[in-house]
């Protein structure tokens, strides 16, 4: 299945998958992350369901601290 994460075009091997299941796959830590899914952020409670299909696109943000 074909994704648009980040902008960049990605394969990803399962068809039906959810968001937590993306994220892992990437390992990433989903504490560590804010996801958009076809701009709608999804609450986190929600990426478990949240199932993907071909041509989704998926922002994966992440907060930097500093100053």
């Amino acid at each position: 299945m074909k994704l648009l994460v980040n902008g960049r075009s990605e394969e990803f091997p399962k068809e039906g998958a959810t968001v937590l299941e993306l994220l892992q796959h990437k390992g990433i830590l989903p504490q560590t992350v804010v996801v958009e899914l076809n701009g709608t952020v999804l609450k986190r409670d929600c990426w478990g369901e949240a199932l993907l299909k071909e041509g989704d696109r998926v922002e994966i943000l992440r907060f930097v601290g500093g100053g």
